[in-house]
This record gives structure tokens, C-alpha cells and sequence, in this order.
């Protein structure tokens, strides 16, 4: 078991399975898919396992994946009949998964385990690009059902041991998530988009407890709401940020793709 802690990671998932699917565009996707297949030389390590945070996956308590082989969700609908194909056999983590309940059991949240549901797309899609092997053990926890941004920063520090124990924890989503406003002709971009953006890049390299603060009041940012009509796609964020403790936060990559910015941030000692 690796003593060296890792770093926590919020990743863009892209929009359904649009790293393996042909764009208007060619290149619509191809710097966000770039990026995260370089995600494992930036990490300074190897995880032993990996437990990914999802934006498509609420429950009424937090609940936790715990086969020990997980299936696949396919919960994208009118892409290509060959997205619907795709395969990502990576092992689940019973043990693990069994640690994310008793860690987030002590730490006042009720859990609950899950033995049928598969890994969603919001898991599969990014870790197919950061290790296309599938040879690392992945569970999968959800949300909470009324998405407080005070419950999930609170459940990310409970989770910050796996840190010390070979685990890396994802949170994938989308930094920008305004599907009504999403556009393929990419020549002007959101203003909300770049103001919500900028607010965020700022939030995450600010000192531990100011940026968990922001957060939680997030929805008060410039363009939050017009950037997160619904914020199950940054949550994964807070997660991730509750998982960082006092380490230090930045933006690691940004994307302009739909019209709108996207972006990844990493929190590492």
C-alpha cells in the first residue's frame, strides 16, 4: 500500500460517449480527450484503485457500488449504435467500497451499498481515456439526493484517507452544464460560461477553508445559476475539494468546446 498521498481530481466527462463517436467538428473533442489520456503523468503516482464521484448518479443517501464486477450503464440516448458497444471490464472493489461506507458511516451520513447498478458514463467515458487497460479496481459512490453543497464537501473530508491508501479520488462532471445553451457553432463564447469560470478558477487556488465557503455558496457566484441550471454536474467538485483538505488547488486544463469553457482542477500537497 502506497504511503504517498495522491492528489484529488475533478475531471470534465465530456457529452455521452463523445470520444469515441465522429463530430462536426473533427476536432470538437480532441483536446479534453488529449488531456485526460496525460492525466496518469500527471498524477506523480500510481493508484492502487479508483473512486469516482458522478453527476449521474443520485441516490437518497450516499450509496456505494460494491460489486466486484461492475456492468456498464449505457445512460446516453441517440448516439451511435457502436457507443452502445463500448467496453470498459475494469474490476469493482468490494473492499474499498466496503471502507467508503464505514468512512462516511462515521462521519454521520447514512450509506447505503448497491449490487446491480453499472458504472455510468460519467465513469466509464473518462477513465477509458485515463487508463484504457481497465485494470485498476473502480467503485463508484453517488450524490445525494437534494445535492447540498455543505453535505458534499462534508462527505469528501471523510473520504480524505483513502488519499493515504492507494485510492484516487475522481469527481467527474462538467464545470459549465447549461444544456439548453450548449451550441455547435463554437465562434462566440457563453459570457456566463467565462464568468462562472473565472469565479471557479479563482475559488479552488484560494486557502482551504475560503474556497469551501465559496462553494458552498456557490450558487451566488457570477452566472452560477445561469451556469448550473441544475448543479448535479459540479457537486463531484465538492467532493473532491472536502477530499483536498489544505492542499492546494488549481486549474490543470481549460477547454473552450460548445461554446462554452470547460475545465479540470487538481488539488495536490
Amino acid at each position: 500500500m502506497t504511503t504517498q498521498s495522491l492528489p484529488t481530481l475533478f475531471v470534465p466527462h465530456g457529452a455521452g460517449p463523445c470520444f469515441f463517436m465522429d463530430w462536426e467538428p473533427a476536432d470538437t473533442w480532441l483536446r479534453m480527450g488529449n488531456w485526460l489520456r496525460a492525466v496518469p503523468d500527471r498524477l506523480g503516482a500510481q493508484p492502487e484503485a479508483i473512486l469516482v464521484i458522478s453527476g449521474h448518479w443520485e441516490a437518497p443517501a450516499f450509496t456505494v457500488n460494491v460489486q466486484a464486477e461492475p456492468p456498464l450503464l449505457y445512460d446516453y440516448t441517440g448516439f451511435p449504435p457502436h457507443t452502445y458497444e463500448l467496453a470498459y471490464p475494469a474490476p469493482g472493489a468490494p473492499e474499498l467500497a466496503a471502507r467508503v461506507q464505514k468512512l462516511l458511516d462515521g462521519a454521520g451520513f447514512a450509506t447505503e451499498a448497491e449490487h446491480t447498478r453499472g458504472l455510468d458514463h460519467g465513469v466509464f467515458i473518462p477513465l477509458k481515456m485515463i487508463y484504457p487497460q481497465a485494470d485498476l479496481p473502480i467503485v463508484q459512490l453517488s450524490l445525494r439526493r437534494g445535492l447540498d453543497p455543505e453535505e458534499h464537501l462534508a462527505a469528501g473530508q471523510a473520504l480524505a484517507p483513502l488519499r493515504h491508501e492507494g485510492v484516487l479520488i475522481i469527481g467527474s462532471g462538467m464545470s459549465y452544464h447549461n444544456m439548453r445553451r450548449f451550441r455547435f457553432d463554437d465562434s462566440a463564447l457563453n459570457p456566463d460560461s467565462v464568468r462562472f469560470d473565472d469565479w471557479l478558477a479563482e475559488t479552488v487556488a484560494l486557502p482551504a477553508p475560503l474556497r469551501e465557503q465559496r462553494l458552498k455558496e456557490w450558487a451566488a457566484a457570477p452566472s452560477g445559476r445561469a451556469a448550473h441550471p441544475r448543479e448535479e454536474h459540479l457537486l463531484p467538485l465538492h467532493v473532491v475539494v472536502g477530499a483536498a483538505g489544505e492542499d492546494a488547488g488549481r486549474r490543470v486544463f481549460q477547454d473552450r468546446v460548445l461554446g462554452s469553457l470547460q475545465s479540470a482542477f487538481m488539488f495536490s500537497s
